[in-house]
Formats: C-alpha cells, sequence, structure tokens
C-alpha cells in the first residue's frame, strides 16, 4: 500500500469529519488546497495526504469524490481552465468593434496569466507529462472551443468592415498571444536573472501589453500571406 492508497488506514478520519452538510463547499476547499499542491511539487510530487491535513475533510473523502489522485489531479486542471474561459466569457467581445474587441481579449489574457502563475505552473507540469492525463477531458476540449469561435468570429467581422485583412486563423492567434503572456510567466526568474529586467515592474508590463496589442493588431491589419487553414480547436 501506498501514502496515497485508499484503503490506507487513516488515523484522520474520526478526528476530522467531512463537511456533510455542504458537499460543495468541501469539494471546492479540496480543489483549492489540491490546486496550490500540484502548481508547487506537481503531479508526481504532489501527495493527497498532504492535501487531506490542509482541507476540512479526510483522504477518504478525497478519494469519494474524486476517485483516485489522477481524477483529483485532472479536476484542478479542469477547474483551471473553467476558471479562464468563464471570465472571458464576462468580456462580451461580440458587442465590440473588431479592433477593440483583440486589445481587450489581450488585455486580459496578459494580466490573468500573471496574476495566476499558479495556472501557468499546472499548464507547464502538464505538458512535461506530454498531457497524458487531460488528452480525454471533453470538459477541457468543450471549454477552448469557445474562445477559438470567439476570435473567429471578432476575425470575420474584422475582415467583413475591411480593419483586418490577414487571414490568419482564429487558433494561430489564439497560439500568438498566448506564447508571449505565458513566457513572460513561465520564464520569469530565467529571464530577470539573464537579462537582469524585472517583467513585474509597472513601466516593464505596461510597455510589454502595448506591444503584442500593437504587433497583434499590425500583422491583422496587413495583407499577410498565410493561408486560411480548417478551424480546429485548440486544448
Amino acid at each position: 500500500m501506498t501514502a496515497d492508497d485508499p484503503t490506507t488506514p487513516d488515523a484522520s478520519t474520526a478526528s476530522k469529519p467531512g463537511r456533510k452538510n455542504n458537499p460543495e463547499a468541501t469539494r471546492q476547499n479540496i480543489l483549492d488546497v489540491a490546486r496550490e499542491e500540484f502548481a508547487n511539487l506537481g503531479f508526481s510530487g504532489g501527495r493527497v495526504d498532504a492535501i487531506a491535513e490542509r482541507t476540512r475533510t479526510t483522504k477518504r473523502m478525497i478519494y469519494y469524490y474524486f476517485g483516485s489522485k489522477e481524477g483529483l489531479y485532472l479536476a484542478v486542471l479542469e477547474q483551471a481552465y473553467s476558471d479562464i474561459r468563464r471570465i472571458e466569457n464576462t468580456l462580451n467581445l461580440d458587442n465590440l468593434e473588431p479592433e477593440q474587441a483583440i486589445r481587450t481579449l489581450i488585455d486580459f489574457t496578459f494580466d490573468y496569466q500573471e496574476q495566476h502563475e499558479d495556472f501557468i505552473r499546472l499548464v507547464s507540469i502538464e505538458n512535461i507529462h506530454r498531457a497524458e492525463h487531460m488528452k480525454d477531458s471533453t470538459v477541457i476540449a468543450n471549454l477552448n472551443v469557445t474562445v477559438i469561435d470567439t476570435i473567429g468570429r471578432i476575425l470575420d467581422a474584422g475582415r467583413a468592415t475591411g480593419v483586418f485583412r490577414n487571414p490568419i486563423s482564429p487558433t494561430d492567434l489564439h497560439l500568438m498571444i498566448s506564447a508571449f503572456c505565458f513566457f513572460r510567466v513561465s520564464n520569469r526568474h530565467t529571464f530577470t536573472l539573464i537579462f537582469h529586467q524585472d517583467l513585474a515592474a509597472p513601466a516593464t508590463r505596461a510597455r510589454h501589453k502595448a506591444m503584442i496589442a500593437d504587433a497583434i493588431i499590425s500583422l491583422l491589419k496587413s495583407d499577410g500571406t498565410a493561408p486560411v487553414l480548417p478551424l480546429a480547436h485548440s486544448t
């Protein structure tokens, strides 16, 4: 038996009863603590025993809610993607002029990823695992369809009015925006050490945010030569 085996005797079961009167609060508490545990230590290093110790429940209750350590980890990933997509859906991008919609999306992505370093670490860790845990998640696949569809509508509207001319695909544009914003957080410490530039400094943040927005808008307004590819939803 391992420390994370649900059949392992749990001495804390009697002293730490679950919050049966509020199962959703209990489940969310587990997810919050597990997100921090996995973001800091990865899937392999994260321990269900440690998560149980820090929550208002027990290890056996964690397995009751999530089935296994893998199930808990996947639930953390699904909620991490759900959080960012849920806020994106409140931006009302379809109601903005195309250029303003793209700038608003960039502004949100830039700020969100900088303010949620745990999200960046979770995605990086899952890439180390070659997406083996989330590859079968229909939840994540369906969630990420929304941002691609939204970008597609914005690009179509911009091209229809002549504001945008570049035939870039929604998925490629999403990749360009995410790449810059993601790198600033995922490589912050090594970049700062090597180039002696504090990426969190207000002046640097403002310059980088304006730089990526202006670069993307300039690209969209250019004629471009890249062919429009069939829509492919990223995960």
